[in-house]
């Protein structure tokens, strides 16, 4: 178990980095940041030359390859970091200095246990990617299949595993803090991040979301998810069929290619909502790199380490909330952000209700090519502060990636429609979902497992009735009172000061 110590030691020399790049000037000027964190920004500035304006990327990417990956994840969460800092978070590029090919070829050794030559017969040396987690090379396989090979860095799940602590110790300490902090609630998102890494450092639940996708999108010939080969992919190691096409960015290549920009923006759009909205699993990084447009018009997708889940009733409540900003229903909007707890029970409907209004009537009797979804989303989420509203971090995934796959469909076709392109997919799975047929099933069901759970209910009933002669049950103990806390000597009182408050540089940036 790490000491409080070597946590305190990283975070401040993490705080120092952050200074360095002018990143702990928002703490500086932040109507929200506790005096003490104020003093100590300035302290940890001093001597440093730092910017006026923060460099959010160059600091990430001087802490290395776990605080690339926790920018990458706080970009997706402006209402943690502030708008202006998840913006420039958003180019925050994951790519490192490639290392050796040796390494590469004895990683995969490693990895399968026996020779390369028996599964490859030609790997090219040069990487076509050197990310913070994996390193990517083209390969011919002994079949002769072209295929794309992805290895882990070497150690870097230990690398993780001691930034992840140290995240997870500050997340305690800010959290304790209260208020803001706490309904920010720092120790779920670095929970939520932990899970996020844990999947891409086992390439093998990669490679499962990219078949779990594929089956998903039968119904969407024309969006590809190339195939995996499971008989060269072990948990450091995934070799996935090898896409040749035009990435998304070179627009001048597509047009040369003869493609038609306005149909390739269409089958991504489609693609997307049918992850999201009937499927609820989508690829959560779609930006422009990781697509590509292939010979026959279709669209091919790669990189499958970041994907979100949404459950059944999150889907459900999502439908009726984006369908009621749209037609001004505002108070049905409003009562199902109680009914499913994003609001707390003592916070006013009607305020709510004028807040929603907010978000909702500057599109109202708009062109429906020009209403934004993920704008909308991100206005929806911007009044959570006011109402004490907790992060759904699944929520504010899918309103990233949106906005994400809407900037890229909007570079193809500028007249891009995403709420015509919904339409037909909403209405199918609103059919399905929220028609009579959709709620009566789930009637049955609720009364099928509650008559499947009463006999257990009844013996546990039956447990708490003494028996015939038996004597009375004790009344219930008192709670003993309260420890109290041994009085901490004053260093230490002030090393876990300093210590908390340059760790909110590193996980609330703003």
């Amino acid at each position: 178990m790490t000491s409080d110590i070597t946590h305190l030691r990283r975070v401040l020399v993490w705080g120092r980095t952050l200074a360095r790049h002018g990143v702990l000037r928002v703490f500086e000027e932040s109507p929200h940041a506790p005096p003490m964190l104020k003093r100590l920004a300035r302290l940890a500035r001093i001597g440093t030359r730092a910017p006026r304006e923060p460099q959010y990327v160059d600091a990430f990417r001087a802490l290395g390859p776990a605080a690339i990956k926790l920018g990458q994840a706080l970009a997706t969460r402006p209402d943690l970091v502030g708008e202006a800092a998840a913006r420039e978070l958003a180019h925050l590029q994951d790519n490192l200095d490639p290392y050796p090919f040796a390494t590469f070829k004895a990683s995969i050794e490693e990895a399968f246990g026996v020779p390369v030559e028996t599964m490859f017969s030609h790997i090219d040396e040069t990487p076509v990617g050197s990310a913070s987690i994996a390193q990517v090379h083209k390969a011919v396989t002994t079949d002769g299949d072209v295929v794309a090979v992805k290895v882990l860095r070497p150690h870097i799940e230990d690398d993780f595993e001691r930034a992840l602590a140290t995240y997870e110790w500050i997340a305690i300490r800010i959290e304790n803090y209260g208020g803001e902090f706490a309904r920010l609630r720092p120790r779920a998102t670095v929970a939520y991040f932990r899970r996020w890494v844990e999947r891409e450092l086992n390439l093998r639940m990669e490679a499962a979301s990219a078949s779990e996708l594929a089956d998903q999108l039968a119904a969407e010939p024309g969006f590809v998810i190339p195939k995996v080969d499971w008989q060269r992919t072990s948990r450091r190691a995934m070799t996935i069929e090898w896409i040749d096409g035009i990435k998304m960015t070179d627009v001048a290549a597509l047009e040369a290619a003869g493609l038609d920009r306005r149909e390739l923006a269409g089958i991504l759009v489609r693609g997307f909502l049918r992850q999201a909205i009937i499927a609820g699993f989508f690829h959560a990084d779609l930006h422009q790199g990781n697509l590509f447009a292939l010979p026959d018009g279709r669209i091919a997708a790669i990189d499958f380490g970041i994907m979100g889940r949404i459950d059944h009733r999150a889907r459900l409540w999502l439908a009726e909330i984006l369908g009621g900003l749209i037609t001004g229903n505002y108070r049905r909007v409003a009562e199902i952000h109680f009914e499913a707890g994003y609001v707390p029970a003592h916070h006013n409907m009607g305020e709510f209700i004028t807040a929603l209004r907010s978000v909702g009537e500057p599109i109202r009797g708009l062109p429906v090519k020009d209403i934004s979804i993920g704008n909308m989303l991100d206005g929806l989420f911007a009044i959570t502060r006011q109402f004490d509203m907790q992060t759904q971090p699944h929520l504010l995934l899918l309103q990233k990636t949106m906005v994400m796959v809407e900037g890229v469909a909007y570079a193809l076709d500028p007249d891009v429609n995403m709420s015509v392109i919904a339409g037909p997919l909403i209405e199918e799975w609103s059919r399905d979902e929220l028609g009579p047929e959709a709620v009566l099933a789930d009637g049955l069901i609720r009364n099928v497992r509650t008559l499947a759970e009463f006999p257990d209910f009844m013996r546990r009933v039956m447990a708490l009735v003494p028996a015939e002669g038996a004597a009375p049950p004790l009344p219930p103990m008192a709670p003993l009172p309260p420890r109290r806390r041994p009085v901490r000597s004053a260093w230490m009182l002030l090393g876990t000061g300093i210590g908390a408050a340059l760790a909110l540089a590193v996980v609330a940036l703003g």
